[in-house]
């Protein structure tokens, strides 16, 4: 837009000239003429986005949480993707979890991670998991394709996953089907460190340390598949089983996360902030998904620019559902205490032909590598509210940063972009103030240029950008206030199609690379996006 209004105001000046000047030669018909050429062709290397960072501003933290995780007993996300059995030969695992997974997840320095849903929450029941493999109950998954499950993966063997991760546990309570003494006794269970029947259960299963987990879900989707219950109800639901949740052990507290709202509804969370004493509540969750149209999806790979298009619309919707739920929050807690978890978010389409429609099994893009960086980009920017995020989900799930099969593993696109902005985790969010143009289809339009900012202890700033345009290249200028640059390098993540995506016979198809296109001059950086590309720029 700026690029356009600078090209029609030199176009009209000199027009205004001619006109004074009342031309009369041919020469000087074609000096003007040749002088509005060079005035034009001037204003195309002009920055359509302009950015002023304030580096010594920063005020928030952006919490690594935001970085978390989903793990749901769903297809093949744990079975096969993430746990493939103690007797696998073929697969290199350690106890059953496999090894090029982890390894995988503990390279993007993955924060904390849900488990066990999602909807399979709240059919969970976790004495079924626990104790001798060949004693454990199988059980049917009714809400993901109806398969029946043996119960090996239970909680001991996702707080090893956890364990081998590096990363926090995050447990998603039954509230649905189970009752108040069951999740009570779980978090003893796996909390506690005196004498007490479950802590002595959990002796007796082979773990003589309690393992500290602090995020804990009080249900999940109440409003849906977790109850369909309405907020009025679910409030004293919450009241009781928090109650009851032994909230402290030694000097440490649990993190209660109460089922909050799906998209916009605003009235869900005022019930809850108005309703819950804070001290019972730590986090409201809310869920929100890019998905053109629940009764008619769109292929993963196969979209057109008109579908990408409505996609992005509604990963941007997040922007304004999080400014609604803010506000909300802030009406009853104006220090901000109540963390804002968006525990589910993510693309959702068609599953693969071929493949259980249970299953939720999708191929990953460049489309899910804009939804992720954009995405991002506004949890940061709200960091003051929101302070935990979960990707759904981590392996061969919706929008999986991993996907599997067999012995076969490869890294999606949306891996690559949270590995490059893994240096935004507990770093300091710097204020950015943006203009760009829009990104315009069918009379629709988002800013096309995303932006998010962040400062280490070390005084090396990240600044993170996204070009959702599909079509056009991006020159942008940054205005670096409050620090003294002295180098900038970056990487890159582009393709050369928005479906283009990597397959298990190759692996590396889209892939970052070394970005040398941004330029330093004083305390200015300019550079030019290229068109669906998510660049990060590291300066020091």
């Amino acid at each position: 837009m700026i690029r356009y209004f600078i090209s029609v105001f030199l176009t009209l000046y000199v027009s205004y000239l001619a006109l004074v000047i009342r031309l009369k030669s041919k020469i000087m018909k074609y000096l003007t003429s040749l002088l509005l050429f060079i005035c034009l062709l001037a204003s195309q290397g002009i920055a359509q986005t302009t950015i002023t960072l304030h580096a010594d501003e920063g005020e928030y933290t952006i919490s690594r949480h935001i970085y978390g995780h989903f793990s749901e007993h769903l297809g093949h996300c744990i079975y096969g993707g993430f746990y493939v059995g103690e007797d696998n030969k073929m697969i290199p695992n350690q106890r059953g979890i496999r090894t090029d997974v982890v390894n995988a997840l503990k390279e993007l320095e993955i924060p904390n991670l849900r488990w066990p849903g999602g909807c399979f929450a709240d059919t969970y029941h976790w004495k079924d998991g626990i104790g001798p493999k060949s004693d454990r109950p199988k059980i049917v998954n009714t809400w993901w394709g109806g398969v029946t499950e043996d119960n090996s993966f239970g909680t001991h063997e996702f707080l090893d996953l956890c364990e081998q991760l590096g990363t926090e546990p995050f447990i998603s309570g039954n509230v649905g089907s189970g009752t108040v003494q069951e999740l009570s006794d779980w978090v003893q269970y796996i909390n506690f460190n005196g004498e007490s029947p479950m802590s002595e259960l959990r002796k007796t299963n082979g773990r003589e340390e309690p393992w500290k987990v602090k995020y804990w879900g009080v249900g999940n989707e109440a409003w849906g598949c977790g109850g369909n219950m309405r907020v009025e109800h679910y409030v004293d639901v919450y009241r009781k089983y928090a109650t009851f949740m032994n909230a402290r052990w030694g000097d440490e507290r649990i993190f209660r996360i109460a089922s909050g709202p799906s998209d916009d509804n605003y009235h869900w969370t005022e019930v809850l902030m108005r309703d819950i004493p804070h001290q019972l509540m730590q986090g409201i969750g809310m869920h929100h998904y890019s998905v053109i149209n629940w009764n008619k999806k769109s292929s993963a790979t196969e979209f057109s620019e008109e579908e990408y298009a409505v996609t992005m619309q509604k990963a941007y919707d997040m922007e304004r559902i999080i400014r609604g739920h803010s506000a909300v929050m802030d009406q009853y807690d104006a220090d901000r205490r109540v963390a804002l978890v968006v525990d589910e978010w993510g693309g959702w389409y068609d599953v693969e032909p071929g493949t259980n429609p249970g299953f939720l099994f999708q191929q990953n893009t460049m489309r899910d590598a804009m939804i992720a960086g954009m995405t991002l980009n506004i949890f940061n920017n709200h960091a003051d509210r929101v302070r935990m995020a979960n990707l759904a989900q981590t392996v061969n799930v919706l929008q999986a940063v991993v996907l599997t099969d067999g012995e076969k593993m490869l890294l999606t696109p949306t891996y690559y972009v949270m590995d490059m902005y893994k240096a935004h985790h507990d770093a300091t969010l710097i204020p950015a103030k943006i203009h760009t143009v829009d990104y315009t289809l069918e009379g629709k339009s988002i800013p096309a240029v995303s932006v998010s900012a962040s400062k280490k202890e070390n005084g090396t700033l990240t600044i993170s950008l996204v070009n959702v345009d599909s079509r056009s290249a991006q020159p942008v200028s940054i205005d670096l206030r409050g620090m003294h640059a002295q180098g900038v390098q970056g990487q890159i993540l582009q393709a050369a199609k928005l479906q283009a995506h990597n397959t298990f016979d190759q692996p590396e198809g889209v892939h970052p690379a070394n970005y040398n296109g941004a330029k330093l001059d004083g305390d200015q950086i300019t550079l030019t996006m290229p068109p669906f590309s998510v660049i990060v720029l590291s300066v020091r």
